[in-house]
């Protein structure tokens, strides 16, 4: 399938502040924007594979208290009655969380997690529980009992992980906007993947306490969602110290929503549009007229462009693996030595080759990371804000996954970069390659300083409506 032009979106595929307008307008209640994820489930998810497991008698019955609050002047905010997913290793009430594992114990994380709760306090609804890839790391296994998950642009494609179902569903119109978790890339991979906007916003700004852990301390928790301003007020439910994460740290929260003013007058946006090339096994020929678009869009609501080289960023790509084989190890070593096979093929390849790292090669990393990011400080002294591609290409095949090399992935995505360094970073989508997949690309900034990065993302999407397409199986 070649894509030209997004097709316009149907009530299915409105954006949450389109949908809470039309709540407020009365041209839409919250049991039809329920009912209507729900059918979009029925007719897609055995295809597409996006929902662990799904509560639509709930959701019923929270969209119909939505519309009877709103009827009687109770207005929780721009999230009231809007429909969310949830990644499968975030804890709900409704539910057991699998983080779509064998060895997980069913009875782990009963009842909500903060950021469930925030959302459910600002009025969202829970559908249910997404796809993963398990634990949140590897690539999807055919012989575990779960489902594959798809890209909703091309079935045999992968959605990115590991926040794969967020992606796909939200691409799909199985939901408004959802939860993701990232660790090297899990929110902005099938953000990008699947054509969406996706924002990991600054370590320690979301709390955690709730979530299956991967890297303690590269793990974010973070939106998903058709528009950065989505995005923003999710993030606006979400963001805040709580005293349950160890993490989590007490920073005031700004009004996202206000930050949006569509003026990028006096910003300066430092562009790499090469750190990372020539590890890449393929560089799409659709990449770089589209970030010369999406380039010129920018200057066209006033922000100054410079060029810039990310400060060592092979070292610093490579002082991840190091660093996430110490934690998720250290997290997975006891059931590693009783439940190997329960684990997915990935997944025990990588137990066992994250072994190979010492204690001194996880050291080493961390004092990577901190001159990493100490350079990055001093870069984000001439610049406000840091382009670059999301990735080199589009989706990968399911096939290059399950039959090929599975760690192919890493190569075409230029994510992980700021996991390690833990700076805020949303992908929005820029266009297509010829084959119809979604191309992106990433606005980093400083640390706490979503407000800016999200100012930027979505003055670029006022020109442009890349991040409305909906997918053919989908319209």
């Amino acid at each position: 399938m070649t894509v030209t032009e997004p097709t316009t979106p149907t009530t299915e595929h409105l954006t949450i502040a389109d949908a809470a307008r039309a709540l407020r307008d009365g041209t839409v209640t919250s049991v039809q924007l329920a009912e209507q994820a729900i059918a979009a489930a029925d007719r897609l998810d055995d295809r597409v594979g996006t929902y662990i497991s799904r509560y639509d008698e709930t959701l019923l019955a929270s969209a119909a208290a939505a519309d009877a609050d709103l009827a009687a002047g109770t207005d929780l905010g721009p999230l009231h009655g809007i429909p969310l997913g949830i990644k499968d290793i975030i804890t709900t009430r409704e539910g057991e969380t699998t983080a779509q594992s064998l060895v997980l114990d069913r009875s782990w994380g009963q009842g909500d997690a903060v950021v469930v709760r925030r959302l459910r306090e600002a009025g969202g609804l829970i559908t249910g529980k997404l796809t993963t890839m398990e634990y949140a790391m590897g690539a999807p296994d055919p012989e575990k009992p779960f489902p594959i998950p798809r890209n909703p642009w091309n079935l045999d494609h992968w959605p990115g992980g590991s926040s794969s179902g967020t992606g796909s569903g939200v691409a799909a119109g199985m939901f408004l906007g959802g939860l993701g978790t990232d660790t090297g890339g899990s929110i902005r991979i099938p953000a990008m993947f699947c054509g969406i906007s996706g924002l990991m916003p600054t370590f320690g700004r979301v709390p955690k306490s709730g979530c299956v852990p991967l890297g303690y301390s590269l793990d974010h928790i973070g939106p998903m969602a058709r528009s950065a301003h989505d995005c923003a007020v999710l993030l606006q439910a979400l963001a805040g110290y709580d005293a349950s994460d160890l993490c989590a740290i007490d920073e005031p929260v700004p009004d996202y929503a206000a930050a949006l003013t569509g003026d990028l007058t006096g910003l300066t946006i430092g562009v790499d549009r090469t750190s990372g090339a020539d590890l890449a096994p393929y560089v799409d020929p659709a990449l770089a007229p589209a970030l010369d678009a999406a380039i010129a869009q920018l200057e066209a609501w006033g922000a100054s462009v410079v060029d810039v080289t990310l400060p060592h960023y092979e070292l610093t790509m490579a002082s991840l693996w190091p660093i996430n084989a110490g934690e998720s190890g250290a997290y997975h070593r006891p059931d590693a030595q009783t439940r190997l096979a329960d684990y997915a093929r990935t997944i025990r390849l990588g137990l066992g080759s994250g072994t190979f790292f010492s204690g001194a090669d996880y050291v080493q990393a961390q004092r990577v990371r901190r001159v990493a990011t100490l350079a990055v400080a001093e870069l984000f002294g001439q610049v406000d804000l840091v382009l670059t591609p999301s990735a080199w290409q589009g989706a990968l095949s399911i096939a290059d996954l399950t039959e090929g090399d599975s760690a192919s992935w890493i190569r075409t995505v230029n994510t992980p970069y700021w996991d390690v360094t833990g700076h805020p970073v949303i992908t929005v989508p820029i266009g297509f390659t010829g084959a119809g997949l979604p191309l992106g690309m990433q606005l980093a900034g400083r640390p706490f300083d979503e407000a800016t990065v999200l100012r930027a993302a979505d003055a670029f999407q006022r020109d442009t409506d890349w991040h409305l397409a909906v997918p053919a199986i989908a319209a």
